[in-house]
Parts: C-alpha cells; structure tokens; sequence
C-alpha cells in the first residue's frame, strides 16, 4: 500500500485543483493520504478535508513550532477536541525549528512538552518536525515520555549519529523528496540503511518536490518518486518497498494494513 503520511493538501496552493490533485494520486496508486495540522486554523481545515474523503484521507492536529506563540489554552483545547474525532490519526506536525527561528524557544518548548503530553492522553502517535534543532527534540521526547509512544521524525536528513539514536528509541523516520536530490547523502543514507519497518514515506506537498519536478508545486503522487529513490538504494523492486513501507505505516497510525 502506497501511503504519503505528511501532506499539507489544506493549503492555500491546493484550493483551486485539489480534486484534480487527489485523482492524480490515486491514479499514481496512492492508497492514503494523512493531512497534516500546522496551527489551529489548518488542524480544522485538515479534519473537514479528511471527514469529505473517507478511507483516503486521515488528519493530524497540531501546532508547529514556528506557530507556537498561538497555542493558547483555548487553541489546545480545541486541538484535543479535534484530535478526538475519528478522523485523526496523529498529533502533528509538533516540536522545535531553529532554522527559522521566528518564534521563542522556550515557547517553542513548552508548547511541544504541552502536545506530547496531549498525544500520550490520547494514544496517538506524534509526528515531529525538528529542524536545526535535533539535539533539544531528543531531550525534550526523553522528559517529556514522548518516547513512550509512536514517534516518527518527519523530513529527517541529519545523518546516522541521530539516525541510530532515535531508531534505538522505537521512532520511525520519514523521508521526501529530498531523498532525490544529488547531494542529499544524509537522507540518502537513511534510504539504504534504516530498516523499512521504520521508515515511513512522505511528500510535504506543496514543499519538498523530487528532483525531476523540482521547483514546481509537489504533489501526493509524487511520493511514488521517493518510494522508487528508496528502491535504487536498497537494490530492492519498488513495489517491495512500498508493500513494506505500507505496512510501517499501518503500524504507526494504528490502521489495518491493506
């Protein structure tokens, strides 16, 4: 089973063909999709897109971390109702971005120990964005019990110290379409080398496009693209990986596989 587990299909650069979008997706085999949360508006927006298409499409609430100054009481609130409904299958994208650096760090810290907490009441997996930051992620899922459930380390390209590290804490790790890119050795290696039962696939769209598209719009269907860039590295027939990822992904979101 084909699955893209961290779209952004609720944004703005979808609005005037996402129908269009999702037919190509499925005419590229994708089975499911997860329509991933950045604040409060977009969680909403991410459960009604996923509530129109049953079986298709799955959302994860949440606050990211360069929206951290947001969450207020009230919004988190909110984010636990949401992350009620059947729809939901994650708390995400959560954690620390220090690349952009747009929003305080202890706020952006608090706000993460505030979601892992949500995630653990709830027993929902959680999916991590950590950018510049992986060091302070680790530290904080260690205090914060987030490694006592289901962790996946979206867009990861840091390389095989942190690799092995979280791996060695039962987290899974997503790769895009960076994966594609020439000079993409980080993620390249965690193409070949982490076991497929962890590793799950994504696109980012609209982010992230694979290199024969690159600087287009990505897509869902694309993820086709990163499942074949893990195929080459592993000398492995690309439908084995998917079937493989599939089930990786079954497994974190708490869905039968297919």
């Amino acid at each position: 089973m084909l699955v893209d587990t961290h779209t952004h299909l609720q944004f703005p650069p979808f609005d005037a063909d996402r129908e269009e979008v999702l037919a190509r997706a499925r005419a590229a085999g994708v089975a499911r999709l997860v329509v991933v949360g950045t604040d409060l508006a977009d969680s909403r927006a991410a459960v009604s897109l996923a509530a129109a298409h049953p079986g298709l499409l799955w959302a994860a609430v949440g606050f990211h971390p360069c929206n951290a100054a947001a969450c207020t009481p009230e919004a988190l609130a909110e984010i636990k109702d949401l992350a009620r409904r059947p729809e939901v299958v994650a708390i995400g994208e959560i954690g620390l971005d220090y690349h952009w650096d747009t929003c305080p760090r202890d706020v952006q810290a608090a706000v993460f120990a505030q979601q892992q907490s949500l995630a653990l009441e709830l027993d929902l997996p959680i999916i991590v964005h950590s950018r510049d930051a992986h060091a302070d992620c680790y530290a904080q899922l260690e205090s914060g019990g987030g490694f006592g459930g289901r962790v996946v380390l979206h867009c990861f390209s840091e390389g095989r110290a942190y690799a092995e590290r979280f791996l060695a804490r039962g987290c899974w790790l997503g790769l895009d379409g960076p994966v594609t890119y020439p000079k993409a050795a980080d993620a390249q290696h965690v193409a070949a080398e982490v076991p497929l039962e962890r590793l799950l696939l994504e696109t980012d769209c609209p982010y992230l496009a694979p290199q024969r598209v690159r600087g287009k719009r990505c897509e869902p269907a694309h993820v086709r693209d990163v499942a074949e860039a893990v195929a080459m590295r592993r000398d492995m027939n690309v439908e084995e990986v998917i079937a493989a990822t599939g089930r990786a992904a079954a497994t974190f979101f708490g869905w039968e596989a297919a």
